[in-house]
């Protein structure tokens, strides 16, 4: 892997491997744009099946994020870390406060999150280290799981989709096919269940379908089943890159709305639903509840303000599928377009909280 050549290609800013020997900390940061302010981002742990995936994944996500922040109208931009190591067996103490450091030496360009394969619990460590982490614990007077306020803001985007496809956001009876009832998707599924739609459910882990079939009266099905089961939205909500070449023609849903990022594997899979007819809803922007949330945080929390806000995701959503009607554009493009343009007015310009992230944290925390 060409590793400036990679970072050239979509003008990534830097690009950092930190290790800890003693702890088995292997972890890569990857900073796409500080544009908007500095980069935010969550830290993903995961066992990824080589070193070159790894950094894959973290450049994939830490783009996806610049262009969330700045669609969701956030002074952020877009970074993202990942972790190489089995979430379940090898984390530790030491590891995560190893990483704080890493971050701390960032002076405030990156600031991490929760993600895939970490908890609260592991950023309340990561504090002990560094203020430029989001999502630990209320105690320290913070917003905690972020699951809720992505769940919700994926609520509302899917309401905005069904609209489009079927001239009323409502659910009520709607049959919705969602993969993976991780934390995300269980916090979903009770506002999809309160609302009376039907559920059929997926995951690899066998007790996360159990709960949602008992809570929500879900019916379950087997993973590699989901994609063809017939219904009017389908939900992705595991990992990404679920909508390519072999799901496609399975296909029954005329709504893609789902928490996963990088849905689509390449851009032409976008392309190809969008001359199918099928309504999709641009992950980065459906799924962007938790980081609006946690960034609020950056500004002393205040729950209502960011559920406010959070809300907003109805009318980003139905504004992308107006510009994608009136343009003829893929719904992945108009999100695109919007981000960008976002990116490019404020090209010369510097958001408050960079200037002085010093300032914004001493207040939250309080020191």
């Amino acid at each position: 892997m060409e590793l400036f050549s990679a970072m050239e290609q979509y003008d990534y800013e830097q690009l950092l491997f930190c290790q800890d020997k003693s702890s088995g900390l292997k972890a890569i940061i990857a900073i796409h744009d500080t544009t908007l302010g500095p980069a935010l981002g969550g830290t993903r742990m995961w066992t990824y099946a080589s070193e070159e995936a790894a950094i894959e994944d973290a450049l994939r996500l830490a783009k996806g994020m610049t262009y969330k922040n700045a669609i969701s109208g956030l002074n952020l931009g877009g970074g993202k870390t990942v972790i190489i190591g089995d979430p379940k067996k090898d984390k530790n103490e030491a590891m995560f406060r190893a990483f704080g450091r890493y971050i701390q030496g960032l002076n405030g360009r990156y600031i991490t999150a929760e993600d895939v394969g970490t908890t609260v619990a592991d950023m309340d460590i990561i504090h002990q280290e560094t203020d430029y982490v989001t999502g630990i614990s209320p105690t320290y007077g913070s917003s905690g799981n972020p699951s809720p306020a992505t769940a919700y803001g994926v609520y509302q985007g899917m309401k905005a989709a069904a609209k489009e496809a079927f001239g009323s956001d409502s659910l009520e009876g709607r049959t919705i096919a969602v993969q993976g009832v991780g934390s995300v998707a269980f916090h979903l599924c009770e506002y999809l269940h309160q609302e009376g739609a039907r559920l059929i459910v997926t995951d690899i882990n066998e007790e996360a379908v159990s709960r949602a079939v008992e809570k929500y009266n879900a019916t379950a099905v087997a993973p590699g089943d989901i994609i063809g089961v017939d219904c009017d939205i389908f939900s992705p909500c595991a990992l990404g890159a679920i909508i390519n070449d072999e799901s496609i023609p399975k296909l029954k849903a005329k709504v893609i709305a789902g928490s996963a990022n990088n849905q689509l594997k390449e851009a032409r899979h976008g392309d190809l639903i969008h001359e199918l007819g099928i309504v999709y809803a641009p992950d980065y922007v459906i799924n962007a509840g938790g980081v609006i949330n946690i960034a609020d945080e950056l500004n002393g929390y205040n729950k209502d303000r960011a559920w406010k806000q959070i809300s907003g995701i109805y009318n980003s959503i139905s504004r992308i599928f107006d510009i994608s009607r009136e343009a003829g554009i893929p719904t992945y493009v108009a999100a695109d377009r919007l981000a960008l343009e976002r990116i490019e007015t404020l090209k010369n310009t510097r958001s408050p909280f960079l200037q002085n992230p010093h300032h914004v944290l001493s207040r939250r925390f309080g020191r």
